[in-house]
């Protein structure tokens, strides 16, 4: 028998499982690490570590013969915690992170393990690149599922718009392939609604030619934060979709006075041109630093900073298709009441050019996304962050959804508020015929629809799925 720390008793691990993936308990080397993420450490009954996809199915197999819960980690970055669990089965995917690239065509596998920096690292070499993350920890599965934010989003949408096919394990432990002919409502699905539908092992893009690029930060005064907001928003408008950029606002903290930084990616190596795109937000304030540089697109990512100690975050975010100034009025407010970072994303351009029921990511219309990290020391009673919640909660009220990559919280109301209604039903379908019992709940979950309901959402998805990006953009 298999006995856990937890005095759990678990059934014999089969030979063939312990052959095909680590089996780890409690105080077994490599169980900690498994266990723990950028946001925390849990106690899992079990840690599994697949090779492939037959590893995860037979490890889904024996976590359904033992009764355990199944949680899933890539990256472990997930800002809801998701990535780790308390009891049951916590399925590392991490071993599965190969990276093949077809140097003529752009065609590239990826394992569900593998990292953005172990991407950008292949791609980068051969002239070719993917809309990642923000930094080189972040994982692939994660990312993807959610929709994919990156740097290159205005020029080339989200990941999941260069997104072909993806593989994928179901509860059964059926291995199946999901694009957009086989399992089509699938691979809508996971465009966008997270992992909710099995457990992903490797998808396939189509990768853009990317060259030089011009990124790094520009440090900007924030004397006036609503205006540095409103003027940000009003020069985004009217960008080239070759530029990307992030404006976050930073708190005062003891020894330092509240600043704002300005992100951004300019896709094309010519110097010229990036100073001309930047220019006009380089005179939006007094301009303190300045480190924006010619690199290849592969270096942009940074390695993830941790939060200082003592110190925890929660995160919400809100999605606008216009950011008026009531908005931004109501943003400034949740800044200058302390305590908060704000973030604001540009979006638009190529994201806007995708159908909105094409993919579950369906906010193609927003033309920022706002994030809010609320700081809190550690140990802090709830009541301490309430004021910063309610000033919070008047920015959510005047967006739309959220992008489910960022939910601070995944409870059944954050994760219902974060889709349109259809979208969400349409989730709702496809979970009951993938996943009836709901065995991947511990994820941004939208639970399995009734018989009727998933009879009326079939009967009005007539959307025709995309093509992907093409492959020799530049």
């Amino acid at each position: 028998m298999t006995q856990t720390s937890r005095s759990k008793v678990l059934p014999p691990v089969p030979a063939l499982l312990g052959t095909a993936t680590d089996v780890l308990g409690p105080g077994d080397d490599g169980y900690a690490e498994s266990a723990a993420t950028v946001l925390g450490s849990g106690t899992p009954d079990l840690v599994v570590r697949p090779l492939d996809a037959a590893g995860v199915a037979l490890s889904l197999r024996y976590a359904a013969e033992a009764g355990l819960a199944v949680t899933v980690r890539s990256g472990g970055h997930s800002m809801a915690g998701l990535s780790t669990s308390t009891g049951g089965m916590l399925l590392d995917t991490r071993r599965i992170d190969g990276v093949r690239l077809d140097p003529a065509t752009g065609r590239v596998r990826v394992g569900a393990g593998a990292t953005w920096g172990e991407v950008a690292a292949a791609l980068g070499p051969h002239g070719w690149g993917l809309t990642a993350g923000d930094t080189r920890q972040v994982g692939v599965a994660g990312l993807t599922l959610g929709g994919g934010i990156g740097w290159l989003v205005r020029r080339f949408g989200l990941a999941i718009d260069s997104l072909t096919a993806v593989r994928l394990v179901t509860a059964d432990g059926q291995v199946v392939r999901a694009d957009a002919e086989e399992h089509a409502d699938l691979f809508w699905a996971l465009r966008g609604g997270g992992g909710n539908f099995g457990v992903a092992v490797d998808f396939e893009f189509a990768a853009q030619r990317v060259g030089a690029v011009h990124f790094g930060s520009i440090g900007l005064r924030a004397d006036d934060p609503p205006g540095l907001l409103a003027g940000w928003r009003d020069l985004m408008r009217s960008a080239d979709e070759r530029l990307t950029t992030t404006l976050t606002l930073m708190p005062a903290m003891p020894g330092r006075p509240a600043a704002a930084t300005l992100l951004c990616c300019w896709a094309s190596p010519d110097g010229a041109e990036a100073a001309r795109a930047l220019g006009p937000f380089r005179a939006l304030a007094p301009v303190g630093s300045d480190d924006v540089r010619a690199m290849p697109y592969a270096e942009v990512l940074e390695d993830m900073t941790p939060l200082p100690p003592g110190l925890r975050m929660e995160m919400r975010n809100v999605l606008f298709p216009a950011l008026d100034d009531a908005a931004v009025a109501a943003a400034g407010e949740l800044f200058a009441g302390g305590g908060a970072v704000l973030s604001l994303r540009s979006l638009g351009g190529a994201v806007a050019r995708v159908g909105r029921e094409a993919t579950a990511y369906a906010h193609r219309d927003a033309e920022v996304m706002v994030a809010a990290g609320l700081m809190a020391p550690e140990g802090a009673p709830p009541e301490l962050l309430a004021g910063a919640l309610r000033r919070w909660s008047r920015v959510a009220a005047l967006g739309s959804g959220a992008y489910v990559g960022f939910l601070g919280s995944a409870g059944p109301a954050d994760v219902a508020a974060a889709y349109p209604p259809a979208t969400y039903r349409r989730l709702a379908a496809v979970k009951r015929r993938y996943d009836p019992a709901n065995v991947f709940r511990s994820t941004h979950n939208v639970p399995p629809a009734t018989a009727t309901a998933t009879a009326a959402a079939t009967a009005t998805d007539t959307d025709p799925v995309p093509e992907p990006a093409p492959a020799d953009a530049s």
